[in-house]
C-alpha cells in the first residue's frame, strides 16, 4: 500500500514538472509579444512529514550492528568476606585457604593501634578428635606463621584425627585473635581399620530372596509369587539344598529329615576411645594399653542388668584428668 501511494506520487510530481515546463514556455512567449511581464510559477512542492520519511528511508539499508564478543574472565580474587576453608588432601596433610574482607583490617587496624603492625598473620590448628568442640576444649593445638599468604599445605602429622583452623592475629603478649574458623576435617587412618571382630548376618528372609533372584525368581521374575512360595518353603525347611542337586518341580519325592531346633542369642559391648598418646587411661579401675596414636578398643560381655563403665583419662604430666562414664542396661525378654 505504501509503495503504491508512493508511485503515485512520483507520477504526479513528473507530471507537474513537465506541465510547469510548458506554462513557462507559453508564458515567455506571450511576454515577448505582447510585452506583459509574467509572474514566475513557483516549482516547489508540499509534501506531508509521513511522506517525507518515506521517501528518506525508501533507500536506506539496515545497519548490521556488531556485539563485541564477550572474552573469559579470571575469578575474583577475592569475595569480599572472612572465610577459610580447610579440605583433607590425605591421612597426613590437609589444605586450608581463606580471606579476610578489608574492612575487617581496618576495624583490627583502628582497634590496635601499633600493635596491629607487630602482629603476625597466623593459622591455628586445633585437635578436637572425638569431642564437641566448644573453641576451648581441644586436646591440642599448634600455630603455624603465614605472612601474607591465602592458603596453605598443612602436615598434621597424626593420621585419623579430626582438625579446626582459626586464622587470626597473633599479637606480641601472646593473646591471640581470631579473625575466622573453618569448618571440621577428619583425616583417614594410614591402615586398615583395626576392628576386626566384628560378624556380619544376612536374615533369612533376604537370603532367600537374594537366592530367587540369583535363579531368576526375583520379585520380577515371571514365574510368578506362588513358584516363590514353594522355594521359600524348600529352603527354610531342608528339601532343596542347591539347585544343581535338587529342584522344587523335581518328580523325585524327598523325605525331609529329621530336624533338632536350637536358637542361641548373646550380646557384646564394645567401648572405644582416643585421647593423647602419651596419656594414661584406666577403664573399671584397670589401666588399658593405649595404641600408638592414643586409640583404644575394649569388648565386653553383655549380660542382663546395668553395667557402669567408668573411664578416666591422665594426662601425661598428671596435671588434667577427665572422667567419662557410660551406663547400659540390658534386659532379655
Amino acid at each position: 500500500m505504501v509503495l503504491r501511494r508512493i508511485k503515485n506520487n512520483l507520477k504526479k510530481i513528473m507530471q507537474r514538472k513537465r506541465s510547469i515546463g510548458k506554462v513557462k514556455d507559453t508564458s515567455v512567449a506571450q511576454t515577448k509579444l505582447k510585452g506583459i511581464s509574467a509572474k514566475p510559477v513557483s516549482t516547489k512542492e508540499v509534501i506531508g512529514t509521513q511522506e517525507t520519511v518515506i521517501e528518506k528511508t525508501k533507500f536506506s539499508t539496515t545497519i548490521e550492528v556488531k556485539v563485541p564478543r564477550a572474552m573469559p574472565q579470571e575469578l575474583p580474587e577475592g569475595y569480599g568476606q572472612d572465610r577459610i576453608v580447610v579440605q583433607v588432601r590425605d591421612p597426613w596433610w590437609i589444605h586450608a585457604y581463606w580471606e579476610v574482607a578489608s574492612k575487617t583490617l581496618e576495624k583490627l587496624r583502628t582497634q590496635l593501634g601499633d600493635l596491629f603492625f607487630r602482629a603476625r598473620k597466623t593459622l591455628r590448628l586445633y585437635d578436637i578428635s572425638h569431642i564437641i568442640f566448644d573453641g576451648t576444649n581441644a586436646h591440642r593445638f599448634f600455630d603455624i606463621n603465614v605472612g601474607e599468604a591465602t592458603n596453605w599445605y598443612i602436615d598434621t602429622a597424626g593420621p585419623g584425627r579430626s582438625w579446626c583452623v582459626d586464622f587470626g592475629l597473633l599479637l606480641p603478649d601472646g593473646r591471640f585473635i581470631t579473625i575466622a574458623r573453618s569448618n571440621t576435617v577428619h583425616t583417614p587412618l594410614d591402615t586398615p581399620s583395626r576392628i576386626t571382630d566384628e560378624e556380619w548376618m544376612v536374615p533369612e528372609e533376604m537370603f532367600a530372596r537374594l537366592y530367587g533372584m540369583g535363579f531368576g525368581l526375583g520379585r520380577s521374575s515371571p514365574v510368578g509369587r506362588a513358584w516363590q512360595e514353594r522355594i521359600r518353603k524348600a529352603l527354610f525347611s531342608g528339601i532343596l539344598s542347591s539347585p544343581g542337586l535338587a529342584s522344587a518341580a523335581s518328580p523325585v519325592k524327598k523325605i525331609p529329615k529329621e530336624r533338632k531346633f536350637w536358637l542361641v542369642v548373646n550380646t557384646e559391648l564394645i567401648v572405644y576411645g582416643a585421647t593423647e598418646p602419651n596419656a594414661r587411661v584406666y577403664v573399671q579401675d584397670r589401666e588399658i594399653k593405649l595404641r600408638p596414636d592414643g586409640t583404644f578398643t575394649l569388648r565386653y560381655a553383655l549380660p542382663d542388668g546395668k553395667q557402669v563403665i567408668p573411664v578416666r583419662g591422665i594426662a601425661a604430666d598428671g596435671l588434667e584428668e577427665r572422667t567419662i562414664t557410660p551406663v547400659v542396661t540390658k534386659e532379655t525378654r
